[in-house]
């Protein structure tokens, strides 16, 4: 289990129930998001077996909660948008070093905090909603999340060894950390 060095403000629950719609659109965007990294991950380094078998599953379930998403935001009667840049991932990319090891260590490692952070929200969310079907929907999520953060972790661990990782985790939390705290509570995810 990856654990990130902060914690969500208790804010943010508040601004998300007062804007639930925002979030739900913006949830959509990040499980596409996150289908489609997936998916390029695979096709860039398709000569690693252990992350192609892992990914596509990966991939073919953030797409299947994307359409669980937007069936709920159909039915609800919120118009779709364009995408917002999302300036937490934004600023976790930023963090990746150059060149081609390093790049794929960090890019596995960033996307493993990634989802850690959406597994702690989701589920923040999943016990600040009532009882009734959108609570099961988020609790489901949040398992769901749970397995896919440590999927990343331990696919770096496979490529890489176990010291470099937990360096470089270790380093990439604690610049999460700094980040999450930098920016203002919104509606989204992240």
């Amino acid at each position: 289990m990856l654990r990130l060095r902060t914690a969500t403000d208790s804010k943010w629950i508040r601004i998300v129930l007062e804007d639930f719609d925002s979030f739900l659109v913006d949830h959509a965007a990040c499980e596409r998001k996150a289908s489609a990294t997936a998916l390029k991950l695979v096709s860039h380094y398709s000569d690693r077996t252990l992350l192609v078998r892992e990914l596509i599953p990966f991939a073919q379930e953030e797409l299947e909660h994307y359409a669980q998403v937007m069936e709920i935001i159909l039915d609800r009667g919120i118009p779709n948008r364009p995408d917002e840049k999302d300036p937490y991932v934004g600023a976790l990319m930023g963090l990746i070093e150059r060149g081609p090891e390093q790049y794929f260590l960090d890019r596995l490692l960033i996307l493993g905090i990634v989802e850690a952070r959406g597994c702690e929200r989701f589920g923040i969310v999943a016990d600040a909603l009532e009882p009734g079907p959108m609570k099961r929907f988020y609790t489901d999520i949040t398992r769901s999340e749970a397995r896919h953060h440590g999927l990343f972790v331990r696919l770096a661990r496979e490529y890489f060894p176990q010291s470099r990782v937990q360096r470089r985790l270790d380093e990439l939390l604690i610049a999460e950390a700094t980040i999450i705290e930098a920016l203002p509570p919104r509606a989204a995810v992240h």
